[in-house]
């Protein structure tokens, strides 16, 4: 009875050292786990199946499916941004932020950074094989694609990429507006880097929806660590 005491003292104490914005960061990032589970059994029931077809086929000429909607110039627009998700430009991208760190002598933060984008690019991997859903193929795909498609790996791993990037790099911002600043954009690449693979036809609604979910969920579990043990709000 005093260890269950103890432990529940200790329990208490943990919780009361969090800071109110931590404990909130906690409850968003259970509800994203949440809604991911929730999408990912109805994905693999089916029940999503009918919706999915139909937002796909909305986005394409309905005299011929293999032409997109919109002007000329957007689906080359499309393949640029969805490039913004691929892992040559994400490696690049995080093998800067880590070399800028280190030459600022943030030697934990760079390594951690690392770790947190190589553990959501192999998180992403898992979970395409766990779900295993083939790609759609109700309408011809604009680039060309091999793996899986629950979740998508562009909206998961650039989500999981560029919103840990820009959450750890907010955190060595001087101002309110920078760190805003930082963070909307990375929610912004995320956000039409995932549009652009439906767009292309080679992902569904809810395989960009569950990358999303997940990508985003990595994230902010990997900023409340850095919040919480390794790095400390600028003034």
């Amino acid at each position: 009875m005093v260890f269950d005491q103890r432990v529940g003292r200790k329990i208490i104490d943990r919780i009361l050292t969090f800071e109110p914005m931590s404990l909130i960061l906690i409850a968003v990032a259970a509800g994203g786990l949440f809604l991911f589970l929730q999408l990912t059994g109805e994905v693999i029931e089916g029940d999503t199946h009918a919706f999915d077809e139909q937002f796909l086929l909305l986005l394409r000429s309905a005299a011929d499916p293999v032409n997109p909607i919109g002007p000329n110039w957007l689906p080359h627009a499309m393949d640029d941004i969805t490039a913004l998700g691929g892992v040559t430009v994400l490696s690049l991208m995080t093998a800067m932020v880590v070399g800028y760190l280190l030459l600022a002598r943030r030697g934990k933060i760079a390594l951690f950074t690392l770790v947190s984008v190589a553990g959501g690019w192999a998180l992403s991997a898992a979970l395409k094989v766990g779900v295993a859903r083939p790609r759609p193929d109700i309408v011809p795909h604009l680039v060309e694609v091999h793996d899986l498609s629950f979740p998508s790996g562009h909206a998961m791993v650039s989500a999981a990429t560029y919103l840990t990037l820009g959450a750890l790099l907010s955190r060595a911002e001087p101002t309110r507006t920078t760190r805003l600043y930082t963070i909307g954009v990375a929610v912004f690449l995320t956000f039409i880097i995932g549009l652009s693979r439906v767009y292309l036809g080679v992902h569904y609604p809810t395989d960009v929806l569950g990358g999303w979910c997940a990508g985003a969920t990595w994230a902010l579990i990997c900023w409340l660590i850095a919040r919480r043990y390794i790095v400390q709000t600028p003034g």
